[in-house]
């Protein structure tokens, strides 16, 4: 056999297995979306139509999963906020930030369970690090992007990035668990924490934005002016 076609047969195999493991994790949403956080192997293995060790043939075992699920709602977190924050020309900055929040409010109020598996799910071995990791990178150079053109210091981009996320997870969990306030409260202070805050580090590195949420710079003023 040459290497050619040996490569070529690895390379479709490949394809293949991932495309199964999609199959599978949508399978697994679809079960924990039926059974809640506590759903076991042998009920995902059921949804998915097939037995437990053909499911662990696709993962490593049940963390392998978990990690796999993860990475599926960070892709749909991102998929919905994206075109949102960068393609929404129609709307203000401000009124973006508000839109994404809302989004992400909704997605976790169509997955509940899957949501709170992965929080409950936190050990060692985090099923939600690669997602987190997935969504704090892009939204980071979002933001890098979006303060370089306020003509202001980046650097802060990332680290800030990862402490969304952090508050992003706990009032998700807070949204789903309390059940006391409407999604539309909830994502209008959500969204009101993020603004504010980028507001007022835009400030503090010497520029304003629109009160309407526009992205222009008003009076712009280096720190190192006198």
């Amino acid at each position: 056999m040459s290497p050619e076609v040996k490569d070529g047969r690895s390379t479709r195999w490949d394809d293949h297995r991932d495309a199964r493991r999609t199959e599978l994790v949508e399978a697994a949403v679809a079960a924990i979306d039926e059974h809640g956080p506590g759903a076991s192997i042998a009920e995902i293995a059921s949804s998915a139509g097939v037995s437990k060790p053909v499911l662990y043939r696709y993962f490593g075992d049940k963390d392998d999963l978990y990690r796999a699920v993860g990475r599926w709602g960070a892709d749909q977190v991102l998929e919905r906020l994206i075109p949102i924050l960068v393609a929404s020309e129609d709307l203000s900055l401000r009124d973006r930030v508000y839109a994404g929040c809302d989004a992400y409010l909704a997605f976790l109020e169509e997955h509940p369970q899957v949501f709170l598996l992965l929080v409950e799910h936190r050990t060692t071995d985090d099923p939600l690090a690669d997602g987190k990791e997935q969504i704090a990178s892009t939204v980071a150079k979002l933001m890098g992007d979006t303060l370089r053109r306020l003509d202001v210091d980046a650097a802060g981009a990332e680290p800030w990035a990862h402490g969304l996320i952090g508050m992003f997870l706990s009032v998700g969990e807070w949204y789903l668990r309390r059940d006391i306030m409407s999604r539309d409260a909830t994502s209008t202070y959500l969204a009101s924490f993020v603004w504010h805050a980028f507001d007022g580090f835009a400030s503090d590195h010497g520029a304003a934005l629109d009160r309407a949420g526009e992205l222009r710079v008003l009076k712009p003023r280096r720190k190192d002016a006198r």
